[in-house]
């Protein structure tokens, strides 16, 4: 009987983390959990310490980390405890651990999971920022280091399922595929009157209509950046032109993307709003196994709705079109904005109308460069942060 393969699990406490773990449970055969990470709950931590009994625990937060310690120490729990970036780079490149996955928020995961690319780890990229920040960089660690690069984004896994074997060594037009077709739901303001969009509070941005999500994700979701920063994504794992990736609104969330193909087929993943069905796919592919999600009963499906999407509602998905088209640090200079004005928001300290305004304004200010090294990529991830602030600190929440 074979080993169970260990797992690393880069933002345990999230809502990716925890549905990988319920996933993890159901096959204590197959999977061992050896790391767990957390950027500063240790209180979330430490139960899931207790529970899988992993052999590290990483807290971004030194303080955070000291806390966990102390506590696992006083329940007598035997668990190495290690902080910061190099502590999260050390679980990721584990020689013990064959699957990691990467689910920080943001760019604070790139480091980790590329060091799991370059530690020839199955990386399942729950987190878009790495290729959207460093695609060309990332992309070239994965084949220069023998990793396997698994989409978890129900989209890009969806995708990946609808290709066909052996396709990211023949390419796109070699297995006939004429388009990409990335779907979204539209998110919670889908119909609401634009003059309404300026008033709405962090909490209903947060309600999605069909994904239980962190914060962060579902603001992206409400404002359909999140969908542009899938385009990025969608860009660098299949190697597909900008002009070859569509967005279709599709508000069921029942239909998770498609691919059409030169003959007319259209090939589409379906299945219920759980991000433990990708997670699964990811764990156990090429096989299949139980991800614990509900099954389709599809005499209960009354329609399913299609759309184009409305760039004058979601400007920031014209913004991260602009971007890919762009090039270069272009893409980390969308996405570093907007992760400040997304926190700006969800601390009420700007309108949910002006994050994609933030996003545009450190676009037009901050010089592009060539992506040639990483430093490259975080210098301008730092400009287009400073860029935000910037226009945060010249503007009041009215405005």
């Amino acid at each position: 009987m074979n080993e169970p393969l260990g797992v690393t699990i880069l933002g345990s406490t999230g809502s990716i983390g925890v549905n990988t773990l319920d996933v993890l449970a159901r096959h204590p055969d197959r999977f061992r959990v050896v790391a767990l990470t957390a950027n500063h709950n240790s209180e979330a931590l430490l139960e899931q310490c207790r529970l899988y009994q992993p052999q590290f625990a990483v807290m971004a937060d030194p303080v955070a980390a000291e806390q966990l310690q102390t506590r696992l120490r006083a329940a007598s729990q035997p668990v190495e405890v290690l902080a910061g970036a190099a502590g999260l780079e050390r679980v990721a490149a584990l020689p013990e651990v064959r699957h990691v996955m990467a689910a920080i928020v943001g760019a604070a995961g790139l480091l980790p999971t590329l060091a799991a690319a370059r530690a020839g780890k199955r990386v399942l990229l729950a987190n878009k920022e790495a290729l959207v920040m460093a695609g060309p960089l990332f992309m070239a660690a994965v084949r220069e280091h023998g990793a396997e690069l698994l989409p978890i984004d129900s989209e890009h896994n969806a995708i990946f399922q609808c290709l066909p074997p052996g396709f990211a060594n023949a390419g796109l037009e070699a297995a006939g595929v004429r388009r990409i077709l990335l779907t979204g739901s539209g998110g919670p303001f889908r119909t609401t009157p634009l003059e309404q969009l300026a008033e709405v509070t962090p909490d209903q941005a947060c309600a999605h209509p069909n994904w239980k999500m962190g914060r962060k994700i579902s603001v992206d979701s409400a404002t359909l950046m999140n969908k542009g920063l899938e385009i990025i994504e969608a860009h660098w794992l299949f190697a597909a032109p900008p002009e070859q990736i569509e967005v279709v609104v599709h508000p069921q969330s029942v239909i998770h993307s498609m691919v059409e193909y030169m003959d007319g087929s259209v090939l589409a993943q379906l299945g219920h709003p759980d991000m433990r069905t990708p997670i699964a796919h990811a764990l156990a592919w090429p096989q299949r196994l139980a991800s614990g999600a509900t099954f389709l009963d599809f005499t209960q499906l009354s329609k399913l709705e299609f759309q184009a999407p409305d760039f004058g509602r979601f400007p920031g998905l014209q913004l991260a079109f602009a971007a890919l088209e762009t090039g270069g640090t272009a893409p980390a200079i969308l996405n570093a904005a907007n992760e400040i004005a997304v926190q700006a928001f969800l601390e009420r300290r700007v309108r949910f109308t002006a994050i994609p305004a933030v996003v545009e304004w450190a676009l037009e200010r901050v010089a592009v460069s060539v992506v040639e090294t990483l430093t490259t990529i975080l210098a301008a991830d730092a400009a287009a942060r400073m860029a935000a602030n910037e226009w945060i600190a010249t503007r009041t929440p009215e405005q």
